[in-house]
């Protein structure tokens, strides 16, 4: 029979190369999101940023005034 267990190797390094690329990427993102890599102030960094948010006040267009009514009909008809 056998003499013991299979031993089948595909030769790709391709999930290396995979895991490799995400534990940059993720190192990338972490170090951008703690403030070690700052792009100009692209991420904040704890800086102060005013910003304005009061609107102008608008007045509202004027309401044309409303039409008189329709005179009534004359109860009996005419």
């Amino acid at each position: 029979m056998s003499d013991g267990p299979t031993v089948v190797t595909s030769g790709g390094g391709g999930g290396t190369v995979v895991a490799i690329i995400v534990a940059v990427i993720a190192l990338a993102v972490l170090l951008f999101a703690a403030g070690i890599i700052d792009f100009n102030g692209a991420g904040g960094g704890g800086k102060d940023i005013n910003v304005d948010v009061n609107v102008p006040k608008v007045d509202a267009p004027a309401a044309p005034a409303p039409a008189a009514p329709a005179p009534a009909a004359p109860a009996n008809g005419g």
